[in-house]
């Protein structure tokens, strides 16, 4: 019977607590006994002279005697570690739980109910007189909080099964034998049957890969690396790990594999993934050797058969790549592996596509995810590890690159002939692949032109990692001030797509013959959310702000962006709805800040207080004109997107506003936590006020044939700026109203001259 939400709520664990005190007690008086017994009558019994039937007899029983003694000492000893586990483990989530419920579930004023099976539903209860109407982000609160909790009634499921499961192992049901199973933590058990399952490979049945991944989901995460080590050390070595994980991946994407079963090697792939990176993580207190690192590499390149009779084996790398896909890798481990792919890829990037399955409908390769290519090109693979590991990315992206010989070992001595990654990937000549199992892609300029954007699309990833100190796609993780070479790294990157902006054009006009797509415009969301994280560098460049002004402050070391290449970026950019997205809202919420710093926070400037307004409005201002261009170009010159797709595009980059409003501009320390963060302003107010402007931002056809009047985009901008200032003034009831009047007059006539100087500067790049 499964554990229920009530049993979990409920459940006094002081009880479980008194029981691992008193095991505690006998493992600590079977352990004297069996020293005693050790040093006492077994010392005694090999010292002495026996002779006739005590010399067999007697001897014997004392032998005997004693190791039961041990025995039971050991059995003990395992019961108490695995309910002291257990106990520690299951009080954390019974906390867990009771916050979500008490707390979480009582702000959001929702109601949780038991529906069995260890599920509950979530709802909100109907109040006499309420319309019972909820916002978006109110129902995806309420799915937030049921998936949380649910999560948590699974985990403790798993440790109930799994502590179950090893006091039947440690006892043996044997009262007359002790000594059997012999665990030292409840880790040790669970690592334990998740070995006997992966033995059964892909023999397994639904309902025990379903365990499968309960085990690796709950425990190979812990920060200790305790089960994740134990694991992939059980599994045999990085060779069996890849016979093991293509045989998993293989089985639950063939062509006759169920929607269950695809579902659970998906949790698999990732499951293992996050496992592997914490496993092979120097820093954790148990993990594997570094040789596991130097193994990969020498298996890259050769190929790895699970069958008898396998004639078409992939290379290692394009299985490893599935599992690199998921976790936070260490650059010790990560770093090697990504530059000796890249140097593959790049000395013949159909070194590992000329091996891919043939013949076979097989569509995923060994990304059973389905993102971003099958991976047997595993450059996208070793591109999306990075995106997810930062630490490592901005170590492979900032620091000279070393040479790698083609089985995986350092070329000592060489040259590998580039001075930085970012280089390589940004050459024009550089060949991206069609990462893709599709049937006749070739003959479908579609499919081929979507599977041409998985490599730069994975690039963004990496470069949005390696720039910004966290996982490109974790939108509430703390904010991290930007390093030094976080910040040159970005101001390389500006400077390349500012100088080069064709790189990452994407043209869909067959008119415009002379201006064919670049090869990176997929990696333009990421550069849209680059643009957005360092959003006060971008700011600072529009006007050429003083680099020690602390008008326009960065969040951390500063870019130093140039000005030309700072408009040129934006303008090729923001002609892609989502960066276009991310950049408004980050505009619009960083230039309130400042509007509300100049207003109400303290100055020993003479200037007077609307021009210091007109000011800080003007340079997000300027970035609102060049979006304005932009977007009109990608509608109406490059026909890449509609005016429905931006506006689409705008609501899931609202996470922009809360994350600059997070960061603040006047926040101390490196890490600044952005979720569940008390925000000093009116988030929603800011929300919407952008919602409005993106809206707004269009252009009519007629009017871009009339030489680009963005009536409607300026008014957008004025709007905003007027709006920052109205935010501003609830903060400060010191201003009178006139006061207050010239201070939205000056914000708007800086936003509409601003704005237009934007759009101009936008305009003469795109005729140059």
């Amino acid at each position: 019977m499964a554990l229920t939400f009530t049993d979990l709520i409920e459940v006094d664990l002081d009880k479980l607590g008194t029981a691992v005190s008193d095991w505690k007690k006998t493992v600590d008086a079977l352990k004297t006994s069996a020293e005693n017994a050790s040093k006492g009558m077994q010392a005694k019994s090999d010292s002495a002279h026996w002779a006739g039937v005590n010399a067999t007899v007697t001897r014997e029983f004392i032998t005997k005697t004693t190791k039961e003694i041990s025995d039971l000492h050991t059995e003990a000893n395992s019961i108490y570690q695995v309910l002291n586990d257990g106990h520690t483990e299951l009080a954390s989530l019974q906390k867990q739980i009771k916050n979500a419920v008490e707390v979480d579930a009582g702000n959001l004023g929702i109601r949780v109910e038991d529906i069995g099976e260890g599920k509950v539903r979530c709802f909100f209860p109907h109040v006499r007189g309420d319309t019972d109407e909820r916002t978006q982000e109110q129902l995806d609160a309420k799915q937030e909080l049921e998936g949380r909790i649910n999560g948590i009634l699974a985990h403790a499921a798993e440790i109930d099964a799994s502590v179950a499961r090893a006091l039947s192992k440690s006892h043996g049901n044997d009262a007359n034998n002790a000594g059997h199973s012999n665990y030292e933590s409840l880790n040790d058990a669970q690592a334990e049957r998740a070995l006997e399952l992966a033995r059964k490979g892909d023999k397994m049945s639904d309902a025990e890969l379903q365990e499968f991944n309960r085990l690796m989901r709950f425990n190979g995460r812990e920060k200790d690396g305790e089960f994740a080590t134990e694991f992939y050390q059980g599994l045999g070595g990085p060779e069996k790990t890849l016979e093991f994980y293509a045989a998993m991946s293989i089985n639950g994407t063939d062509a006759d594999a169920s929607k269950v079963r695809l579902d659970a090697v998906r949790d698999l792939q990732k499951n293992m993934g996050f496992a592997l990176a914490n496993a092979t993580d120097p820093d954790t207190k148990h993990h594997l050797p570094s040789s596991w690192g130097d193994d990969f590499r020498r298996l890259g390149t050769q190929q790895i058969g699970w069958q008898k009779g396998q004639w078409n084996k992939p290379y290692g790398y394009q299985v490893l790549g599935g599992l690199l896909r998921y976790g936070n890798y260490d650059p010790k481990f990560l770093d090697p592996i990504a530059e000796h792919v890249t140097q593959l890829h790049k000395k013949d990037p159909y070194f590992f596509l000329n091996n891919k399955p043939m013949g076979q409908e097989d569509i995923y390769g060994f990304n059973p995810s389905g993102s971003l290519g099958t991976g047997n090109d595993p450059l996208n693979s070793v591109l999306e590890a990075l995106g997810h590991s930062p630490e490592a990315s901005e170590k492979f992206f900032t620091q000279p690159p070393t040479a790698y010989n083609e089985d995986g070992t350092v070329k000592k001595g060489g040259d590998p002939g580039f001075n930085s990654y970012l280089d390589v990937f940004t050459d024009k000549d550089f060949e991206w692949t069609v990462d893709t199992n599709d049937t006749n892609v070739l003959a479908d300029e579609d499919k081929t032109k979507n599977a041409l954007t998985f490599g730069p699309e994975a690039l963004g990833h990496a470069l949005e990692s390696a720039t910004t100190g966290r996982p490109y796609d974790d939108d509430t993780g703390d904010a991290i001030k930007h390093t030094e070479a976080r910040a040159h790294l970005v101001s390389e990157i500006v400077d390349k797509f500012g100088e080069n902006p064709e790189l990452i054009r994407h043209n869909e006009n067959g008119d415009l013959e002379d201006q064919e797509s670049g090869p990176l415009y997929g990696m333009r969301d990421s550069l849209g959310d680059i643009t957005a994280e360092y959003m006060g560098d971008f700011q600072r460049a529009m006007y050429k702000e003083d680099p020690n002004s602390d008008l326009f402050p960065t969040f951390g070391a500063a870019a130093g962006l140039d000005t030309g290449h700072a408009a040129r970026f934006l303008g090729a950019v923001g002609q892609d709805p989502d960066a276009y997205s991310a950049i408004t809202s980050a505009q619009q919420a960083y230039t309130s800040e400042v509007v509300d710093h100049v207003i109400n926070g303290g100055s020993h400037s003479t200037a007077s207080l609307d021009g210091r307004v007109g000011d800080v409005v003007a340079p997000g201002s300027a970035i609102a004109g060049i979006m304005s261009d932009a977007r009109a170009d990608a509608i109406y010159e490059y026909h890449a997107a509609s005016d429905t797709e931006f506006n689409e595009a705008a609501a899931e980059k609202q996470k922009w506003v809360d994350r600059i409003l997070g960061m603040g501009i006047e926040k101390v320390g490196e890490r600044i936590p952005i979720a569940g963060a008390p925000l000093e302003w009116a988030s929603e107010d800011i929300q919407e006020s952008i919602m409005k402007s993106i809206e707004k931002d269009t252009t009519t056809e007629a009017e871009q044939e009339a030489g680009k009047q963005y009536t409607l985009g300026r008014d957008a901008a004025i709007d905003s700026a007027q709006a920052a200032v109205n935010n501003a003034l609830v903060n400060n009831p010191h201003i009178n109203s006139d006061t207050a009047d010239d201070l939205r007059r000056a914000a708007r006539t800086a936003a509409g001259v601003s704005h237009t100087d934007g759009a101009q500067w936008n305009s003469e790049s795109d005729a140059n």
